[in-house]
């Protein structure tokens, strides 16, 4: 059986491997079935073969795609750029692939769409999510609640779908949580690897990274464990069965 291929995005060594854990976990996955790159430490070969894979999995991270290039934080520039150089191949072949959080933002921008901080950022915390009409066919949310809640913190948005995307999950405050490219090719705004726990500890480590008020971690932290988030691992457990 071919590996699932982790990439991740975070450049802070006990966040990048918390969230390593979390998507083993809610993956049911076996360190032995997966081959994780940071690509704050490792480069991507130029002859990179993503078929040597079974499906693609894209952490979240602290970086912003509608960061000015000329401001932009050198290392979050530099870990981007590595992530967006697979998606012309993960988009011309319809390769298995899930974003989640920033890598929707990558993969929205590559295929056109805008993403801005313009409207619909969301602070950290839990966001009452819905399926939409295609939403409620798609092999990896059909026969979930209609209405869920999802774990969400981001300064940016996709501001408009992408042409070729079908729009899966929405909510009031951020209408594109949730897209399919073609048949394989799918990314979250929400967190489906998180949960309460994994969300305290990124409260903890990015309070003072402007997602929120510092003086306000406490009360978020709370939020996130009274809230009851179970939808978005079904997600990224299906993602994969389907392609494992």
């Amino acid at each position: 059986m071919k590996p699932f291929l982790i990439l991740q995005l975070r450049p802070e060594t006990n966040m990048a491997d918390e969230e390593f854990v979390a998507i083993l976990d809610k993956c049911q996955l076996p360190a032995s079935r997966v081959h994780r790159i940071r690509l704050d430490q490792e480069d991507i070969p130029e002859n990179f073969d993503i078929t040597d894979y079974a499906a693609i999995i894209g952490g979240g991270g602290p970086g912003c795609v509608s960061d000015d290039p000329a401001t932009k934080d050198p290392l979050h520039a530099h870990i981007e750029a590595r992530f967006r150089a697979l998606m012309p191949q993960v988009t011309r072949r319809d390769y298995p692939f899930m974003g989640c959080c920033y890598g929707l933002g990558v993969l929205a921008q590559y295929l056109g769409g805008e993403v801005s901080k313009a409207q619909y950022s969301e602070s950290v915390g839990p966001s009452r999510c819905e399926l939409t009409a295609e939403g409620e066919k798609d092999p990896l949310t059909q026969g979930l609640p209609t209405k869920f809640e999802a774990f969400v913190g981001h300064k940016e948005a996709v501001q408009s779908l992408p042409h070729g995307c079908a729009h899966l999950v929405r909510s009031d405050t951020c209408p594109v949580q949730m897209i399919r490219f073609r048949q394989n090719v799918y990314a979250t705004q929400f967190h489906p690897e998180a949960d309460a726990r994994d969300f305290e500890n990124r409260i903890l480590v990015y309070k003072n990274h402007c997602y929120f008020r510092a003086e306000d971690a406490e009360m978020l932290i709370k939020a996130c464990h009274a809230a009851t988030v179970t939808e978005p691992a079904k997600i990224l457990r299906r993602f994969a069965e389907r392609y494992g």
